[in-house]
């Protein structure tokens, strides 16, 4: 899903008109940017966390020529899922390998000659 599609989405769902959402949507990005820039850590209920993580100085390599290259230390924004959205994304693939494993449990069952 790109942000134009998510922009379209607000618009449908939400009854508005596309420069409406688009703002909303805008605001939105912006204020977690200006967040995680600022140090603060954002908790969406239910969705999940982002927050930043400091990276150290390393010695890295051009991959061109080989040469070292200092890579200096710096900031990178993180997100960790909640537990709800991980079992969200989880519940719909986890029915058809139930289903799947119920099929092969009951194959075996009925290739199983009775005493």
């Amino acid at each position: 899903m790109t942000k134009a599609d998510l922009i379209e989405e607000v618009s449908r769902l939400a009854e508005l008109t596309r420069k409406d959402s688009e703002v909303i949507v805008e605001t939105i990005f912006d204020s977690v940017v200006r967040a995680l820039r600022t140090g603060d850590k954002i908790e969406i209920r239910g969705f999940g966390s982002f927050r930043t993580r400091q990276r150290k100085p390393r010695v890295g390599r051009n991959p061109k020529t080989g040469d070292r290259v200092e890579v200096p230390p710096k900031k990178i924004p993180f997100f960790k899922p909640s537990k709800e959205l991980k079992d969200m994304v989880n519940r719909d693939s986890a029915k058809p390998q139930a289903a799947a494993a119920e099929a092969g449990s009951s194959e075996v069952a009925a290739a199983k000659p009775e005493n």
